[in-house]
């Protein structure tokens, strides 16, 4: 009996954690952590640690909020069928006891490093819930996530610097941040093209095709990469961090070229490596 309770437990907590897909904090952690270095080139252990933890509870509230939102749709979707509200494998009052845990993980970090994080704290929070709804309206609804992860660098700048005061020193690469997760949302909404065509969703896919859409996605990357590099000649002009540049450059490149071969792999792994690559660009930038 106690070995059939213990097993229960440890399938209800895998699929917490598949639900909460914290591993996604991966994608905007390095960027918060760069726009807290460009305010201030040392963090203390204690901001850094502060920082991992509002990270954390925030994306767990975006992903939840992401996943109620859209349920309905994710359970007739064919790719994402098996997400655990889609399956019911999780019922909408665990997801919310989740999504409510994490905000109050968010909120208290976020009071303990300033109070002018907690008084915007909201702000993220909205533009995550905003979000999921713009593709029953628009095909331009990839802004509105790449506005939502664009605060990433501009919390860490905030955090690192507890003012607004001067936070256009973070503005290129904020700028940064919403061409390339715009850009990247392009590329994994041609995954769902004919799904969301047939339901009436928006999308630059469904609007444009993908092959035209992944050219606007590569547009929009090689803007990202200008803004970083526009970064580099008014703040940094370092030789190190222009290596780290010209490897995200060279990431860009190999994304677009298997994007639409391997949408999953140009939206995941090589996504998730370009943003460590663009913190190493402001550590070394920096020194």
């Amino acid at each position: 009996m106690r070995g059939n309770m213990v097993s229960d437990t440890g399938r209800r907590l895998k699929t917490y954690a598949s639900f909460v897909k914290l591993e996604h904090t991966l994608f905007s952690l390095p960027l918060i952590y760069a726009g807290a270095l460009l305010h201030h080139e040392g963090l203390s252990a204690r901001l850094a640690a502060l920082i991992l933890l509002a990270a954390a509870g925030g994306r767990v509230v975006a992903m939840g909020l992401n996943r109620l939102i859209d349920a309905e749709i994710d359970a007739r979707n064919p790719r994402t069928q098996q997400r655990e509200l889609a399956r019911g494998a999780m019922r909408r009052g665990e997801a919310w006891v989740i999504v409510g845990l994490a905000g109050l993980l968010y909120a208290a970090s976020a009071a303990a490093i300033a109070p002018i994080c907690l008084r915007l704290a909201p702000i993220p929070v909205a533009l995550f819930v905003i979000y999921p709804y713009l593709k029953r309206f628009t095909a331009l609804s990839h802004l509105g996530l790449g506005l939502a992860w664009s605060v990433a660098p501009a919390a860490g700048w905030l955090a690192a610097s507890g003012s607004l005061e001067w936070i256009s020193e973070v503005g290129w690469l904020w700028l940064f941040a919403w061409l390339w997760v715009t850009g990247f949302d392009v590329i994994y909404a041609t995954m769902d093209e004919p799904f969301d065509r047939q339901a009436g969703l928006h999308s630059l896919p469904v609007e444009l095709g993908s092959r035209k859409a992944l050219q606007v996605a590569a547009n929009l990357h090689a803007m990202a990469f200008l803004s970083l590099y526009m970064l580099w000649l008014t703040e940094f002009y370092s030789r190190a961090s222009l290596v780290w540049l010209l490897a995200i450059g060279a990431l860009f490149i190999w994304q677009h070229a298997v994007a639409a071969r391997k949408p999953a792999f140009a939206f995941f792994q090589l996504n998730g490596v370009i943003g460590f690559l663009v913190f190493g660009f402001v550590l070394f930038g920096l020194r």
